[in-house]
């Protein structure tokens, strides 16, 4: 949780750093970026640190690395060139406790590595969408109503850190140590091809789904809305992740059914938010287009917890983190869609991008559903 509001609580503040420190627009978009340039590394290196030497001490490292971004951030209202690590150092922290802490969730949350009906796969998902939803919301009401918006918009996540690492104290260390026979006979016992087949075609959507739903619709129809920019972009980052979590239910209806329709209603839902943007973008309809974001919140949802599920099925327990790493760097990739967006809107309008982007969407979800059919 303290990773997702770490990630979201700097969304809500992008308007507040080009009008407080007059900082402009490229600028704080490359800022935005920067998380992702060090979550990647930050999920690639905690993954295999974690199957390694523990998910215990690496997720407790990756959370002091997380409480110290907030810090350098906030030094950055008085310092702006320290907005510049801060940024880093939230990717770099976020990304290895997303990947040490994935793996101890799920390990913590049943009998070891026992093959379950996927709730414990999708917990981490949970947590980490209820920070997504909190910490923007939250970051956007003070920024839009405290006083030194830029420095107090970070202390419910110095608390949130904190309050983790006591509470989190006391969890045992979950790590498993195969036998070195296993090792020798099976050094590669995952299942790429279905990795290949069942994830690689659906991750990049699993978070491009969310930051264009509150990322870029947010400001294509911020006509009317006068001084409630801010809370309005901060309630977005609220709804997405908000949706997300709301249609687990369905999700697990949908994985008793069958295995892969939770990604394919996943790429489905996805699609269709990105098709009820274009008339919300068309006629600047706030409304229109926070529902519309609610949309790809849900499908954001669904996707991620196929994902998360799938992993924890085709991973062994010794390369638990590893494949949830890669997972997690697959669909931070996603997070670049706004940028993509933003760029094909110099030679082509807004709507007919987002269009085109849900005829993408769409024929995902056929190659995803062609490549799966046999899977039970």
């Amino acid at each position: 949780m303290a990773s997702g509001w770490s990630a979201n609580q700097f969304s809500a503040l992008l308007g507040s750093y080009q009008k407080g420190l007059g900082l402009a627009g490229p600028t704080v978009t490359g800022l935005f970026a920067l998380y992702v340039l060090g979550l990647i590394p930050g999920l690639l290196a905690g993954g295999p640190l974690a199957d390694r030497f523990g998910r215990r001490p690496v997720a407790f490292a990756a959370l002091a690395v997380n409480l110290l971004s907030s810090l350098v951030l906030m030094a950055g209202s008085a310092v702006p060139g320290l907005l510049l690590p801060g940024r880093l150092l939230t990717g770099v922290g976020a990304g290895a406790l997303l990947a040490a802490g994935s793996a101890w969730v799920k390990e913590l949350s049943g009998p070891p590595y026992a093959v379950d009906d996927g709730s414990a796969a999708r917990r981490s998902g949970l947590f980490v969408s209820a920070g997504f939803a909190s910490g923007g919301l939250v970051a956007s009401l003070i920024a839009q109503w405290a006083p030194f918006p830029l420095v107090s918009a970070y202390l419910p996540h110095l608390v949130l850190a904190v309050a983790a690492a006591l509470v989190a104290r006391g969890a045992p260390e979950t790590r498993p140590e195969p036998s070195a026979p296993a090792r020798a006979a099976d050094p590669s016992p995952v299942d790429w091809r279905r990795f290949r087949r069942a994830v690689l075609p659906l991750a990049p959507w699993i978070f491009a789904a969310p930051t264009i739903g509150f990322g870029t619709l947010p400001g294509l129809v911020d006509g009317g809305l006068d001084g409630w920019r801010t809370v309005y972009a901060g309630v977005a980052t609220a709804v997405v992740p908000g949706a997300g979590m709301l249609v687990q239910p369905v999700a697990r209806r949908l994985a008793a059914r069958h295995r892969i329709a939770t990604g394919f209603a996943g790429l489905a839902v996805i699609a269709l938010g990105l098709a009820l943007a274009v008339p919300a973008v068309v006629r600047s309809q706030p409304v229109a287009a926070l529902a519309a974001a609610a949309v790809l919140g849900a499908g954001y949802g669904l996707a991620l917890t196929f994902g998360l599920t799938e992993v924890a099925v085709l991973a062994p327990a010794h390369q638990l983190a590893r494949l949830t790493a890669l997972l997690w760097s697959l669909a931070y990739l996603g997070m670049f869609a706004p940028y993509a967006v933003t760029l094909l809107a110099g030679a082509f309008p807004v709507p007919a991008v987002l269009g085109a982007a849900a005829v993408l969407a769409a024929l995902t979800c056929g190659a995803f559903t062609v490549l799966n059919r046999r899977e039970a």
